[in-house]
């Protein structure tokens, strides 16, 4: 598919905009909290949250990749333990125990950092009998939003929701049956990458991160900070 005739994404936050009508049925309402997937997924929920006027917070998730080829998930973890394995990829890229246990606790490492540099203080959010909008800025194999959504049911929310910009057919179904509803505009039959379907898709970096949830906590909390 040549970039001229295939639908494209400006940028993360256009992505996020791209969502807020098919959520719009959420908006407004006290018992619904959107879960970004940092770091990409931020900007993304960033604009629907704000649309929405629905809480924001984080999903910590960390892809667990192939040690000769890092971009390929052979499974993720997630807070809380979670641990999801990606058995077609293991089978297609056999891995030794020692590398294996070496590659989770580098990415529990990089988990846990991420928690306290982006939620700091801050209480994890309750997500007993809530509405929980999980977003990321798109999915490949699905195992890290697959260890969200594993995670997220832990705390038995009443509903468990995904909305992603764009993700392949496969990934699409696998996922539709593990929640409540799937939210995905753009389902291309080849996906070849997320960032093909964007015009930038350039690194998110901690500091936006960490200023999208900083802008999007004080308006939940409103003028006077309270």
């Amino acid at each position: 598919m040549s970039p001229s005739s295939r639908t494209i994404l400006q940028d993360r936050a256009a992505a996020g905009r791209s969502l807020v009508a098919p959520l719009r049925h959420y908006a407004h309402r006290p018992d619904v909290i959107i879960l970004a997937l940092p770091r990409g997924g931020v900007p993304v929920a960033y604009e629907v949250a704000v649309a929405l006027e629905v809480r924001l917070d984080l999903m910590l998730v960390r892809k667990l990749g192939v040690p000769s080829h890092q971009e390929f998930a052979m499974g993720a973890i997630a807070s809380g333990g979670i641990q999801i394995l990606n058995e077609q990829a293991l089978r297609a890229h056999p891995i030794d125990k020692p590398s294996f246990d070496a590659v989770v606790a580098r990415e529990t490492r990089e988990l846990l950092r991420r928690e306290q540099a982006y939620r700091g203080t801050r209480a994890p959010v309750q997500l007993k009998d809530q509405v929980v909008i999980l977003i990321d800025d798109g999915l490949a194999t699905g195992a890290s939003m697959m260890a969200a959504i594993h995670a997220v049911r832990l705390h038995a929310p009443a509903r468990i929701v995904v909305a992603v910009p764009v993700a392949p057919p496969e990934t699409a179904q696998a996922l539709r049956s593990e929640v409540d509803e799937l939210i995905c505009p753009l389902i291309p039959e080849w996906l070849m990458s997320i960032g093909y379907w964007y015009v930038d898709f350039s690194q998110t970096s901690d500091d936006e991160v960490i200023k999208l949830l900083q802008r999007a906590w004080q308006k939940e909390a409103g003028p006077d900070g309270i």
